[in-house]
């Protein structure tokens, strides 16, 4: 019975947590054992860990901080555990003011950080793009007499690369060569994210990439830093993911890309934000000769960097190549798709509508993320029938989704400006959506 019992509780358990935050689930101190036991989500440590757990891969870090007081009135000891689940938590969710609180705490009760919860703290402060921070972490552990790992360095780096401090990043590189340590992989993506994010932009950052990526040829199946700990692995955390590396969204998805590859990735992902072809091409060039296939995270970056150079033509017969010889990700459609409307000339937004029915003719379906920056994009076409935008809208309502406010006001705001009857059924309709999520989160400001 009682194992049923917690079965249930933990079944329900980010439910009851998502009630706390509201002030549903909190015990006040006058509260009845019976009314105690009914809001009650949790009894003890473990049930404790278990509803943070859940919470961390619900990705809902805003929700760490309730069910930790809740822990706090219940007057159950969090143990080293919880703050280690807390702090990965708040990793993912780039919660840095929650990550220190949590260090804080934990401090508190006599537990003293250790080296794994301070490269989650520093990776922290590079997913919030606060290297300082990461400095301060760095001072903390040499005071505390924390001895730093390979993956600390690593995660040091590409937490001031994330600031573009290259004149740091260099010094880190110096303190890992002095520790007897060589550069992986992930070194060289971190000097190339550095010299990406530098301000002023710096004019030889496209040799640099170049650069880097030939270097790193001599290390690419020679690891000289240890791989991803047990407890990474434990707490669901990539190599990826730790070092902040633009693949982390798509390291637990299968096929989406070949490990291998990553200083390619994070190569090409730099050109595509950079606008620099011809440094793609450099590097395409690069990659065919050594006879890897491209994965799609690859393509979908190459595509990205075509049309953000204004090359639509490129960018079609990548993604055409590609689709033709693999099964082709819906993130892909998006990409072209959206790309595509960049300057909203009629060549592009021919290529966004004809993608988009591509989608739909193959079975893919937008997710609220997805259809929220594409509706966003469509939307600001200033001429022409609004058709691409519209297709947008209907393909999220067969599904009942509803994008966020900024893309349901850009899509308003566009066919208000369009002669359309007030009484149009389309209208209506999407000013009835706006005027609900306006209701429950406030109009924006600068809204007209």
């Amino acid at each position: 019975m009682g194992l049923l019992k917690n079965s249930l509780l933990l079944q329900d358990a980010t439910a009851q947590a998502a009630a706390a935050a509201a002030g549903v689930g909190r015990r006040g101190v006058a509260t009845s054992t019976e009314e105690y036991m009914r809001r009650n989500y949790a009894n003890n440590v473990s049930e404790y860990n278990t509803v943070i757990g859940s919470l961390v891969q619900q990705r809902r870090p805003y929700l760490l901080r309730d069910a930790y007081d809740d822990m706090l009135l219940d007057g159950v000891q969090p143990v080293r555990d919880t703050f280690h689940n807390l702090i990965v938590g708040t990793m993912k969710g780039s919660r840095l003011q929650d990550a220190f609180y949590f260090r804080d705490q934990m401090r508190e009760m006599g537990l003293q950080p250790d080296v794994n919860l301070y490269n989650f703290l520093i990776s922290t402060c590079g997913k919030c793009k606060n290297s300082d921070a990461a400095i301060l972490l760095l001072e903390e552990m040499k005071a505390h007499g924390v001895k730093l790992k390979g993956e600390t360095y690593i995660c040091l780096l590409n937490a001031l690369a994330a600031t573009g401090r290259t004149d740091q990043v260099y010094a880190i590189v110096r303190d890992m060569t002095a520790a007897g340590l060589g550069l992986n992989k992930f070194c060289y993506a971190g000097l190339i994210t550095a010299f990406k994010n530098k301000t002023p932009a710096s004019e030889d950052t496209p040799a640099k990439i170049l650069e880097f990526v030939q270097q790193s040829k001599g290390w690419q199946y020679v690891e000289r830093v240890a791989n991803d700990s047990a407890e990474n692995i434990m707490m669901n955390v990539s190599e990826e993911e730790l070092y902040n590396l633009p693949t982390a969204e798509f390291a637990h998805r299968r096929g989406f890309i070949f490990k291998q590859l990553t200083i390619y990735h994070v190569a090409i992902h730099a050109c595509a934000d950079l606008g620099s072809k011809e440094t793609l091409e450099a590097l395409l060039d690069m990659f065919t000769k050594e006879n890897f296939n491209y994965d799609a995270f690859i393509v979908m970056q190459a595509v990205r960097c075509y049309l953000r150079c204004g090359d639509i033509d490129s960018a079609v017969k990548m993604f055409e190549e590609f689709s033709s010889l693999k099964p082709t990700p819906a993130e892909l459609y998006v990409t072209l798709a959206e790309g595509a409307m960049i300057g909203y000339t009629p060549r592009g937004m021919e290529v966004a509508q004809a993608t988009l029915e591509k989608m739909t003719e193959r079975k893919f379906f937008l997710n609220p993320k997805m259809g929220t920056d594409l509706l966003l994009a469509a939307s600001g076409e200033k001429t022409g029938g609004y058709t691409t935008a519209n297709y947008i809208w209907d393909m999220l309502q067969t599904r009942n989704i509803i994008p966020a406010l900024p893309a349901v006001e850009a899509y308003y705001k566009g066919l208000k400006e369009r002669e359309i009857p007030s009484d149009d059924p389309r209208l209506v309709n999407v000013a009835r959506v706006l005027d609900n999520l306006q209701l429950r989160l406030g109009p924006r400001r600068n809204f007209q």
